[in-house]
Order: C-alpha cells, then structure tokens, then sequence
C-alpha cells in the first residue's frame, strides 16, 4: 500500500524464481489482516490460482516427471500459511506496465541485486533511480521510449540465449553449432515478418548467444549486445576474443548492465544472473537453445517463462538440428 511499509532483500547465488518466492513468503509472514499480494511473477501467482501446490502435495513434492519440485524449501512453508490462514490471494500484473507499485519493487529489487543489501522502512524508500537501473545506468536516453533502457533500440525485442559453446559442440566450427545457427536464422527471418521492428537480444557469450548475433546478421535482422560488464571477453583466447569484437562492432546497440568488472569469479556469477534478469525483464519474447536436461539453462527458461508466459518462451533442442541444413 502507498505510503505503508516495505522490505527487500538479496541473496546469493540465487534465482528469480526464489526472490518471488521469498517476497511473498515475507508478505504472508510479517503482514497480519486479509492479503492480496500483487505480484508480475506467474511462477507465484499460478501456483495458488491454479492450485498447482495440491498437485504437488499429492505427488509428494515431485513433478510428473518424477523429479522434485524445485525451492521446496520456501514453497512449503509459503503453501503451510496460506492454507492455514485462508486470507491471503494472489493478483497478477504485467511487469513495467506503468503500475507504479510494480515499478517501485522492481527499483527495490535492482538496488538489492546491486548492492546486496537488505533494507526496509515505512513510506517512501528515497531515491532509487529508474526501473531498470542497474550500475548507475539510466533508464531512458536518446531514443529511448518511455522507460525503456538507455541504448536499447525500439523495437519488439527477443532474447536469445542458452548453452555454452562446450556443449554445443566445442569452440571451433562443428555440425551442432551450425544446425543451431541455421535454425536460429529460419526462427528469426519468420519472426522479422511478424514483427518489422524485431531486435534480437544478446549476451554474446561464447556458445548459443554469438550464434544468436550470427543468425540475426544471416536473417538480416539487427541485433543489440546486453553485457553484464565491461569486457567480459577478457579472459577469452585471442581467436575468441577476436569474433566477439567483430560481433560487437556489428551490433546496432550495446547495454551494458554493470559498469564496474567483477573482482571474482563469484561476483562475475552474480552479474551474469543480473544480466539474465534483465533481459528477461525488457524482452518480449525469448528463445532459449536448451537440451532439456541442463539445469542452468533450465532456469533461464523457467526465467523467461515466469516473466513473459509460456507461450512466449521457444525452446530449441540442439539434438534436433545438428547437421540441418
């Protein structure tokens, strides 16, 4: 409620599955009365509208696949009060639609993320720059629509992204890597026809985001680079270093999430995951190279799933494409 009280919080390594989960067990742990949280996070709005826990629960705690549900240890407790105090709904509302208490927690998540610090207080919060700001960056510039991030061209902007090189069939040019290019250029050309201002969205980073940019350029559509910090192909060998700065000079547009370079190898984890945030908070829609059974780029899809629906989210398995062409 404007003026009332709120909270927020990091923790890492995490997800965003998790945070949305955790500001909600919060909610329904410290607000006493009848609750309706709000929230842009179908993972958690779902799972009570469509009781998607009494399915779980009758499962023991494992999917239909067989497999445990994941961040039970929140979703239990979470399931346990709403159940037991019978006053609590859940509301859903599309991210950065200009909801201004939406906005106000995605700042509040941002500076989090940044800083990784927790804070609360009671009315309004202080200055916490625009939606989207993170490092200092500002959130609107030239040519910029409203709200939108400064660099990013207009346009209805699709991310791409997915496994590393080494699973898609090593560094060097191999039939894994090109089936997925070439697959990713036909998806790309149909989605161009669709939408005459399609902006691809990528990391490039070595594996599927570089044959994201090279399928853009094969599919003439542009592309916009969204770096977690700056120069992470620092530690890249020089052949390698060598395509990213071709495929960066090649890019309409360049984001770059984090101004200062990590000191760590963790912290250059954390900012990878801030990066994968934001994209998953400004693409429209997503498409993820995913073999099904690795678990980091199942959480980039289950990310972009919770933030843009499922029918936004295509997934591209790597096995059904090597060689096409």
């Amino acid at each position: 409620m404007e003026g009332g009280r709120w909270a927020s919080g990091a923790e890492s390594p995490s997800t965003n599955q998790r945070m949305e989960i955790k500001a909600a067990l919060d909610a329904v742990e410290s607000l006493d009365g009848p609750l309706e949280i709000v929230s842009d996070s179908t993972y958690v709005v779902n799972c009570f509208r469509d009781r998607w826990w009494e399915g779980w629960q009758a499962r023991g705690w494992v999917n239909k696949a067989k497999k445990p549900i994941a961040n039970q240890d929140l979703w239990k407790p979470l399931v346990d009060l709403v159940k037991t105090r019978g006053d609590v709904t859940f509301r859903w509302v599309k991210g950065h639609s200009g909801d201004p208490m939406n906005d106000l927690v995605d700042r509040l998540a941002v500076e989090a993320a940044a800083t990784q610090q927790a804070r609360s207080g009671r009315g309004d919060p202080g200055p916490l720059g625009p939606a989207d700001d993170v490092g200092g960056q500002s959130a609107t510039g030239t040519g910029a629509g409203p709200g939108r991030p400064a660099g990013v061209p207009v346009g209805h902007l699709l991310a791409v992204g997915g496994h590393k090189a080494r699973d898609l069939g090593g560094y060097d040019a191999n039939p894994t890597a090109d089936g997925v290019r070439r697959k990713l250029a036909e998806v790309l050309a149909a989605k161009a026809v669709m939408h005459d201002d399609l902006v691809v969205l990528t990391g490039l980073g070595l594996g599927a985001e570089q044959l994201a940019a090279e399928a853009a350029l094969e599919a003439g559509v542009p592309y916009a680079a969204v770096l977690p910090f700056p120069d992470p192909d620092a530690p890249w060998p020089s052949a390698s270093r060598a395509r990213y700065r071709t495929l960066l000079d090649g890019a309409v547009a360049t984001v770059v999430v984090d101004p200062t370079a990590p000191p760590t190898k963790q912290r250059a984890g954390v900012a990878l995951g801030r990066r994968d945030a934001w994209l998953a908070r400004n693409a429209a829609e997503a498409v993820v190279v995913w073999d099904g059974r690795d678990p980091d780029v199942g959480r980039l899809v289950r990310s972009y799933r919770d933030h843009l629906g499922e029918l936004e989210v295509w997934v591209l398995d790597p096995g059904s494409v090597t060689g096409a062409g």
